[in-house]
């Protein structure tokens, strides 16, 4: 039998009726010379031997799966794991990605890697990235986004990436992204627009999946390994969905239930979440079809989440794939069990998660109690970091989230 990931998405970047390349005339011919680069290097020895090599001496790979004993005595019932992507070199997936893109890059010939980030993870990672290969780098980050992520707007800066502040629409990710490709539009020719998830025209939903793979293959030895089975229950949040891809790619074809955790913002009105799949519909954005989030117009709506990072009206294809299929489950979390997540994977275990993360820890506090004997795996995808000085200074140091 031909595995989930062999066989999907079809050649022209189709999963199932969602993915594809609709791009304007101008961005064809670049869309292609990536697709046939990453043809070319996917399978070369010598592209495989450099990267391995990158995450091992380099990104300090393979990240562990730690059990969180404590957690799991608060919380009773199942117990929690989480692989550990916190832990990986800049302290978050992203750089599992922006490395490997930025051995494509170099292959072909280019000397700029630019971006668009939300919470700036995937911008300090591509600065990392770019760097490393002595090359450019221009991130593009929403306003909103520059002042809550502003430990991260400086990293980048310290790693020589232009910051270019978008300050129009919503002043978030989704303007990020339409503000880079303006500007990649003009600087194809020497430049790689590097998506930061598995969203975008083909081949970036897969191409990014792919890149991230290591992380669902390390967590079910090291799962295995630690526990002689496989786990009952999977989990991620999602926004983009490049961490939760990562993780479910190394379970998609064994009996495990998978889940996505989208940010539930303050309600389930139009504009105070960013549930994409729970709320959206079939639509384009950003060269691809998959679910969106619309608003009276049928244009992109307004959304609303504590993490930036998960801050997006659409959602990676496959995802959309993965819900009408079935494969996978997607629930939500809102920011009040964000934030009760955060204070308490800090306060129990001694970890600090994203508040992206925070989303994945709140759906395995919460689904504990209802299965008891069972096991849930989540991806802890970054570290928090980024997020402390925000957090405190609006919510405080979790008394009130704690004792709720």
């Amino acid at each position: 039998m031909t595995s989930y990931l062999k066989s999907t998405p079809t050649r022209e970047g189709y999963f199932g009726e969602y993915g594809g390349a609709i791009l304007p005339p101008p961005l064809e011919p670049h869309f292609k010379e990536i697709r046939e680069a990453y043809d070319r290097i996917s399978k070369s020895a010598d592209f495989i031997e450099e990267l391995r090599s990158i995450r091992k001496h380099f990104q300090g790979r393979p990240t562990p799966v730690s059990y969180f004993k404590n957690l799991s005595g608060l919380c009773g019932g199942a117990q929690i794991y989480a692989k550990r992507e916190d832990l990986n070199h800049t302290g978050a997936h992203k750089l599992n990605h922006c490395m490997a893109e930025g051995l494509l890059a170099k292959f072909m010939g280019k000397t700029k890697l630019m971006a668009e980030t939300g919470a700036g993870q995937h911008g300090v990672a591509l600065a990392t990235a770019a760097a490393y290969f002595g090359m450019e780098c221009e991130i593009h980050m929403g306003e909103i986004d520059i002042a809550k992520e502003a430990p991260n707007v400086t990293r980048m800066k310290l790693l020589g990436a232009t910051v270019v502040p978008v300050r129009f629409g919503g002043r978030s990710l989704k303007e990020a992204v339409d503000s880079c490709f303006m500007s990649y539009l003009e600087q194809a020719d020497t430049a790689l627009f590097a998506i930061g998830s598995v969203v975008g025209p083909h081949p970036f939903p897969m191409m990014v999946r792919n890149f991230q793979h290591v992380v669902g293959v390390e967590a079910r030895e090291q799962f295995l390994e630690m526990t002689g089975e496989l786990p009952d229950m999977v989990a991620a949040c999602v926004g983009g969905g490049s961490n939760a891809m990562g993780l479910f790619s190394g379970f998609i074809d064994d009996d495990v239930a998978l889940y996505g955790v989208e940010p539930l913002g303050t309600s389930s009105n139009l504009g105070d979440h960013a549930a994409t799949i729970t709320f959206g519909h079939d639509g384009d954005i950003h060269g691809f079809r998959t679910l969106v989030l619309t608003d009276e117009n049928g244009e992109p709506a307004p959304v609303h989440t504590v993490a930036s990072g998960l801050d997006y009206p659409g959602v990676g294809p496959e995802h959309a794939h993965l819900h009408k299929t079935g494969r996978v489950t997607y629930t939500a979390a809102d920011d009040k069990e964000a934030l009760k997540a955060f204070y308490a994977l800090s306060r129990h275990e001694g970890i600090i998660p994203a508040l992206e993360s925070a989303h994945a820890v709140a759906f395995a506090m919460r689904e504990a109690a209802n299965h008891p004997g069972k096991s849930i795996l989540i991806n802890l995808s970054g570290r928090g970091d980024k997020d402390i000085d925000y957090v405190t200074e609006t919510f405080g140091t979790g008394e009130d989230f704690l004792n709720s």
